[in-house]
């Protein structure tokens, strides 16, 4: 059973929904969020949307050293909604759209409302980043170099 199955039978778990409504297009978690509100008065933000930095890390593969790439500019946001807390970060210093995250990772928490509208998003938002990185992989496929083994 692939990733992909094994998930739509057990429902994303929290770590996995933040990645994707962290990569979800502006417009859709931004609208699904107004929509969340809608149905459930009375959210609070915990944390005032902050934009900051987070250093990149990579793994070097010869000695498996980490090192620090670049500084990433994020912004992060906490908010209470329908009892539970939500948590967003993303890339960038979109306020609207991470504070729109935060509140649909705290719908999806609850189990109500649009929970399930937030796991679709968040199924789309994975499909898409699939989509994206196999043309991404298909366009540098013809760069890639064939090394021959020597033989001793």
């Amino acid at each position: 059973m692939d990733r992909a199955s094994l998930g739509a039978r057990r429902g994303l778990g929290r770590e996995e929904r933040a990645e994707l409504l962290a990569l979800a297009v502006h417009r859709d978690v931004v609208e699904l969020a107004d929509r969340c509100l809608a149905g459930a008065p009375g959210t609070r933000v915990v944390a005032e949307p902050s934009v900051g930095t987070v250093p990149l890390c990579v793994r070097e593969p010869v000695v498996s050293e980490r090192f620090v790439v670049a500084d990433v500019l994020v912004t992060r946001a906490e908010v209470e909604h329908r009892g539970q807390r939500g948590w967003a970060m993303r890339i960038g210093d979109d306020l609207e759209a991470t504070v729109a995250a935060a509140i649909c990772d705290a719908e999806a928490e609850s189990g109500e409302g649009l929970a399930a509208e937030v796991e679709q998003l968040c199924r789309a938002t994975d499909r898409r980043r699939s989509v994206e990185a196999e043309r991404e992989w298909a366009e540098l496929a013809p760069t890639e170099v064939q090394f021959e083994e020597l033989e001793s």
